[in-house]
């Protein structure tokens, strides 16, 4: 049956990342299945904090993509690293958000992305009150997130934050969690509320030719996506030992200004930096590289990146560098090699012991045929869109 169905979240194209191209196949997908769907998001921002120059001077914007319908509301944009300012930040997209609530019809379904926290608190305060179902759609733990990346002390702003948490998963009506860990949480808070694993899948992906490869040349090991906090790239960058690799980067994120004066201070090693490019170009450049690297600088308990179902779908093994959830899966479907978070010596020990036949033996084929059987967005899609 047609539902009528609103999304809100903070990120969505033209912005780059996996929360932005996740709630994107989301949207996609149900208008796919015969649902009206509305995305209600700010204007785009994303990840320099500023916003994008098509969208400059608009309070609010109405686009067409796809047979979505797209809201765009003001916000106060930044990617400080000032608490408060993010804090404002967040504040300014949920006033928007009640201005649209106030003056629009609201259908009665809505999923709402979370964290951010303070966004889905306002959406759950002004939204049951109206009847609609409310749906939210946790992709990491705030704010134990935060605490486990040092963001956050156990302090009255940590405890505040706890509260809204709670307060939200009581107040929805079903919830979409994108681990096992993140479901295993929220049941023990609400054990009578609908939970549904959700997992950030990919899909339409292209198809890349097999990368036989001999021991003349170095590794090619490559990162794509977001440089930020919790990934530690420059870190990375500065414990490898690249006697049998090459890195290669992509992506940008508040570690970007960083990393690209510390290679140009280092310029002997064998790292190169691209910056951003669109995703179907990356997609395609994928097809040049061995292995790539999943990192957490910490291990987040809930957070399983989705670049590891990407990967998989691409058929491109997996150098897993960040524990819990995402290692097992990794480690339970042979998707490549895991390595605990901060232990940089395991990890070189283990990029050593890799070479052509260890690399050559990893079929792409294969990985595309577990990520298709073990990881399908077509199905776990159906089984939602019963369930919603």
């Amino acid at each position: 049956m047609k539902k009528d169905l609103l999304i809100i979240t903070n990120y969505f194209p033209p912005e780059i990342g996996a929360a932005s191209n996740r709630i994107y196949a989301l949207a996609q997908g149900l208008s796919s299945l015969n649902n009206i769907v509305t995305v209600l998001t700010p204007l785009p921002n994303y990840p320099h904090g500023k916003i994008f120059k098509e969208y400059r001077g608009a309070f609010s914007k109405k686009e067409s993509i796809e047979k979505l319908n797209v809201y765009r509301l003001w916000i106060y944009a930044s990617n400080s690293k000032n608490k408060f300012t993010r804090f404002f930040s967040m504040i300014s997209y949920s006033l928007s958000l009640i201005w649209y609530f106030a003056r629009k019809p609201i259908p009665d379904k809505v999923i709402i992305q979370s964290p951010p926290l303070i966004v889905a608190f306002t959406c759950m305060i002004f939204l049951k009150k109206r009847n609609r179902k409310l749906i939210l759609n946790v992709s990491d733990l705030w704010p134990i997130a935060g605490l486990e990346l040092g963001a956050f002390k156990k302090n009255f702003t940590y405890r505040t934050l706890q509260r809204i948490e709670c307060f939200n998963y009581r107040h929805a009506d079903l919830i979409l969690g994108q681990s096992n860990e993140i479901i295993e949480y929220i049941t023990n808070i609400v054990p009578n509320t609908p939970i549904f694993l959700y997992r950030n899948l990919p899909q339409n992906l292209p198809i890349l030719k097999e990368n036989k490869r001999d021991d003349s040349h170095k590794i090619k090991l490559v990162y794509a996506g977001l440089l930020g906090v919790a990934q530690g790239i420059l870190k990375l960058i500065k414990n490898l030992e690249y006697s049998n690799i090459e890195l290669h980067i992509y992506g940008s994120g508040t570690e970007q200004e960083e990393i690209f004066k510390y290679l140009n201070k280092n310029p002997q090693l064998s790292v190169s930096f691209y910056g951003s490019i669109p995703r179907h170009e990356l997609m395609k450049k994928m097809e040049e590289y061995d292995i790539a690297i999943v990192p957490l600088l910490t291990r987040i308990y809930g957070s399983v990146p989705s670049k590891i179902f990407e990967l998989a779908h691409l058929g491109i093994p997996i150098l897993y560098f960040g524990g819990g959830e995402g290692a097992d899966l990794v480690d339970r479907y042979e998707l490549g090699w895991s390595v605990d978070p901060g232990d940089y010596d395991s990890l070189n020990k283990t990029i050593m012991r890799l070479n052509s036949d260890k690399l050559n033996d990893v079929s792409r084929v294969k990985l595309r045929e577990i990520a298709l059987k073990e990881f399908n967005f077509v199905n776990q899609l159906n089984l939602l869109n019963r369930i919603m």
